[in-house]
């Protein structure tokens, strides 16, 4: 019958067949799917390991308990056959017959996990331990032993964890943009090759890769070092603005910004305010904070924003009393990442080899007749006071490092011409000027001077780069009311970074850089 009574057309032959064959796959359909769940709670049924492993409740930081957690990189020997609590990424999972082998990673330290199927560890255990997601966070415990053979894929080599249970703390997506082993290749290995874009685009993957790990607590070592001589050299660290009123340096590089009813800037430099400190009496000062460049470079070496770490101290009778400081300061910079963060360089090496940074004390300070010199010596073709172009920079750094083999040193002495206005000129020769940059692996990372602080010179040295008075009558001002003679520069902390480890590009050294091409994530 229809819906409203009447009698339904009679079904032809070959719809009813269709019909019955429809009809008895659903039901085999739903037969098979209580078999299914009829099976499946006879498993869960039969788990005696159900307790031991599984997904656990979303931490809302519900309760407090008395779990002691050891990290991967303090396992030690002394702790073999205590049981032990580890949290950690799961890197590699791999189910064998009876067995299931586990590699955890906590940032770039690895320890191997063995589960075997036993009187605790059922069948049903095993099978989800091997199916974990890469990458997932998981809660593992089970009892420290020592590894019958080194385990040379982990940096825990000599110990490994027979593990008891498996908790998943927070699971990953089970497909990845990227892996990171393949992230991770070191770069003579053969193997699928992440591009830098995809890096990049997926940042926070590439961030988990134990060079990168270490790469970024080496960036860590480089501000605090920095901080940590300045400091007890009686420094004083001041936060000075990052949107301003006027071009900082007076050029075209400058990124502009809506400001209310106006317009600003974004701070190419913190000299301005790192001079009015001195002026202030604040006589040794440092910075750390970011910077802006608007250049359109798509260098291995340029970067829009970076991290500033900049420096001015008042001295007595000569520059060189700043210059002293400046050369000690990253020497015992050097030394400090040398002896704190060896296993981070280590890590670092293994993936991207390269010649460990050298240096000599004192630090090498050449002048720049001496640099014409041994770049003509070399063939080069260059004028006196012809500034010097990035292949050449590269070129004499080699030169400086065959002869006094080192990485670092000190260019003193720039032709006047080729620095800027405020740079104070030479009281010897005024060809040249009170100014050097600082080198490493052969490219700049820090360009300093000492400045003009007598406003009658400042403004004729002014005029003589035709700039107009009004636009810098505020940073002529600052000086009016007496002021030391003082000297200072600033410094790329990601540069330092990139050169220090020989990188071959800042976009490694950057945790989310910024260029002209990228403005995420």
């Amino acid at each position: 019958m229809t819906e409203n009574g009447t009698e339904a057309p009679a079904l032809s032959k070959s719809a009813a067949k269709k019909l019955a064959a429809k009809q008895a796959k659903e039901a085999k359909k739903a037969e098979t799917q209580a078999r299914l769940k009829a099976e499946a709670e006879a498993r869960d049924a039969d788990d005696y390991s159900k307790e031991r492993y599984g997904k656990l409740p979303c931490c809302t930081s519900a309760e407090k308990t008395d779990k002691k957690w050891t990290e991967i990189e303090d396992l030690s020997k002394d702790m073999v056959d205590s049981e032990v609590l580890v949290r950690a990424r799961v890197h590699l999972s791999r189910l064998t017959g009876k067995q299931c082998f586990v590699k955890l990673r906590h940032r770039y330290f690895t320890v191997q996990v063995v589960y075997a199927v036993d009187d605790k560890t059922s069948k049903q255990m095993l099978k989800y331990i091997g199916g974990c997601a890469k990458e997932s966070i998981v809660d593992v415990r089970g009892t420290l032993v020592s590894a019958g053979t080194p385990v040379e894929s982990c940096s825990q080599k000599h110990l490994e964890i027979q593990g008891s249970t498996f908790h998943v703390v927070s699971e990953a997506a089970s497909q990845l943009p990227l892996q990171i082993d393949d992230a991770s290749r070191p770069l003579a290995e053969d193997g699928p090759v992440v591009n830098q874009d995809t890096r990049l685009n997926n940042r926070i993957l590439d961030l988990r890769t134990p060079a990168n790990q270490a790469i970024f607590r080496i960036g860590h070592g480089v501000a605090a070092l920095f901080r940590q001589y300045l400091t007890g050299k009686g420094f004083t660290e001041i936060h000075t603005p990052k949107i301003i009123s006027a071009a900082s340096e007076g050029g075209a590089n400058v990124f502009q910004v809506s400001y209310f009813k106006g317009n600003a800037y974004l701070a190419q430099s913190p000299q301005l305010y790192k001079q009015m400190a001195i002026c202030a009496d604040i006589e040794r000062v440092f910075t750390v904070g970011a910077v802006f460049r608007a250049e359109d470079s798509n260098t291995h070496r340029h970067l829009c924003e970076f991290v500033g770490l900049d420096i001015e101290m008042a001295f007595k009778e000569h520059y060189h009393e700043v210059l002293t400081v400046i050369g000690e300061m990253f020497l015992s910079m050097f030394k400090g990442l040398q002896t704190q963060y060896a296993t981070e360089i280590d890590t670092v090496y293994k993936q991207f080899p390269a010649e460990p940074f050298k240096f000599i004390e004192p630090a090498l300070r050449l002048e720049w007749p001496e640099a014409i010199r041994m770049l003509r010596e070399a063939d080069v073709e260059i004028g006196d006071f012809e500034d010097l172009s990035t292949p050449q920079e590269k070129f004499l750094g080699k030169l400086v490092k065959a002869k006094y083999d080192t990485d670092f040193y000190i260019l003193d002495k720039f032709p006047l011409e080729i620095r800027p206005f405020y740079t104070m000129p030479c009281p010897h020769d005024p060809k040249y000027s009170n100014s050097y940059d600082i080198f490493m692996r052969g490219e700049e990372i820090m360009s300093g001077a000492q400045r003009i602080h007598d406003p009658a010179l400042l403004e004729e040295r002014a005029k003589v780069h035709e700039i107009d008075l009004e636009t810098i009558r505020s940073y002529i001002d600052s000086f009016k009311f007496g002021a030391s003679p003082h000297a200072g520069g600033g410094v790329g902390a990601e540069r330092v970074l990139m050169l220090y480890l020989g990188l071959d590009n800042i976009r490694k050294s950057s945790m989310f850089p910024r260029d002209p091409k990228r403005l995420t994530p």
